[in-house]
């Protein structure tokens, strides 16, 4: 399972890439690998004012239909667009390209909440139990 240093996580298997006062969010590699062949993205737009915890949008795969949460309060800044075409960017490259959304970040606080990757793993180790 690739669990890269340097993000943060949630329980919902979200990642959080901090980039200068904006977070940048997706899916982990353990939930794209969980759902299988994603076939379609739906983020809400730009402008949209999210608390922690709120669906930021929906994940469809040929499995299951998943919400996505949004890991940290903010507004949505931008919408990877890559994926309308794209969907299976989410499954091939989860931390990179397959990113889905951009947000200003509205509370610090929030990303204090987030695990860090070693707290992902036991997390994942403790939940496969």
């Amino acid at each position: 399972m690739n669990i890269p240093e340097g993000l943060r996580y949630t329980k919902d298997h979200e990642w959080v890439r901090v980039e200068d006062g904006t977070v940048r969010m997706g899916i982990t590699d353990y939930a794209q690998h969980e759902l299988g062949d994603v076939v379609f993205v739906e983020i809400k737009p730009a402008g949209t004012q999210l608390k922690a915890g709120d669906a930021v949008g929906t994940v469809e795969s040929v499995k299951a239909v998943s919400d996505v949460y949004a890991p940290v309060a903010g507004t949505v800044t931008e919408v990877n667009a890559e994926l309308e075409a794209s969907p299976e960017l989410v499954n091939s490259d989860c931390y990179g390209r397959g990113w889905m959304a951009a947000l200003t970040l509205a509370s610090t606080p929030d990303l204090d909440a987030l695990m860090d990757a070693a707290a992902y793993r036991a997390y994942l180790e403790q939940e496969a139990k």
